[in-house]
């Protein structure tokens, strides 16, 4: 039942946050740059009984790829304004995002050795 429920809010949400953006794109874009994935995920690992320390865990994957995840949207804005086509420009950031987030596990692992 939790997964139809999550399914469903989450549908509602990237529907609602098209259709602002498809009507006031800046709008929709800081909206959609809020962080409620994670606050959905965070309330849905609480209802369904996953322990503090999981959820901390969670919250720390939230942020290691936050970086990365900012990359991905600078290379994707940066192709789509010189005029890369939309899918070039999207692998180009899932691409881009997926070297940064294996350069980043690297750096960080010299830096706790």
């Amino acid at each position: 039942m939790y997964l139809l429920i999550k399914i469903i809010s989450s549908a509602a949400i990237i529907g609602i946050i098209t259709e602002l953006a498809r009507r006031y794109p800046v709008y929709g874009g800081i909206i959609a740059a809020l962080p409620l994935i994670s606050l959905l995920s965070i309330i849905w690992l609480t209802i369904q009984g996953e322990t503090t320390q999981n959820i901390n865990k969670f919250t720390l994957g939230v942020l290691a790829g936050f970086p990365a995840t900012m990359f991905m949207l600078f290379l994707i804005y940066f192709a789509l304004k010189h005029s890369v086509h939309l899918v070039l420009a999207i692998l180009l950031g899932v691409i881009g995002w997926a070297i940064f987030l294996i350069a980043q596990k690297y750096i960080m692992a010299a830096f706790v050795s």
